[in-house]
């Protein structure tokens, strides 16, 4: 029933210092899950999603009086949570000197014995290419075909113009189309 609570209801609850943990509580519970498959997508292993998501959480509590409703609740979310991604791979990227997934890494070859992975050839295959894009891409390409965002929805919370983001899923599914016509 309280994941039932619409958005708008829940914002006014976020603002009332009363009923704040309540909404909060409710907010984790209702966009979690979703969430947390944003994240997956692009880090791939389940604890650093775990992480992400935890963080994104805690940067969206910490940050709630700042949150002004000019976006609505859930793309205020996957900002925070793609900003929260990135930063990941940013700090990762420190350490490595590659922005694409090297498919010999442990991270690609993970997909081929994730436990909750169920896909045949062709979506390992699909998965192999979708690795190979660099971080923004993915990110890019992911939420398009996932997601099925609008790209408006997507450059707010980018912060990038729709014709940018576009041209990016246009390359983005090129690379694709060429990584797995390469492979056969």
């Amino acid at each position: 029933m309280k994941n039932s609570i619409n958005d708008n209801d829940l914002l006014k609850m976020l603002i009332d210092e009363s009923t704040r943990r309540e909404a909060f509580s409710i907010l984790v519970n209702k966009y979690q899950k979703r969430l947390y498959w944003h994240i997956r997508k692009m880090v791939l292993v389940h604890e650093d999603a775990d992480d992400i998501l935890q963080n994104t959480f805690i940067k969206a509590w910490t940050n709630i009086d700042k949150f002004r409703g000019e976006a609505n609740i859930l793309t205020w979310l996957y900002r925070i949570a793609t900003n929260e991604t990135m930063d990941f791979f940013n700090s990762a990227h420190s350490k490595h000197s590659n922005d694409t997934v090297n498919l010999d890494d442990t991270p690609a070859l993970q997909i081929e014995n994730d436990v909750y992975f169920d896909g045949d050839e062709a979506q390992k295959k699909l998965q192999r290419a979708i690795l190979s894009l660099p971080n923004k891409q993915r990110l890019v390409f992911n939420m398009r075909y996932y997601d099925e965002m609008p790209y408006s929805e997507m450059s707010e919370i980018l912060g990038t113009s729709e014709g940018a983001l576009k041209a990016s899923y246009h390359h983005a599914v090129k690379k694709i189309e060429d990584f797995v016509t390469a492979a056969n």
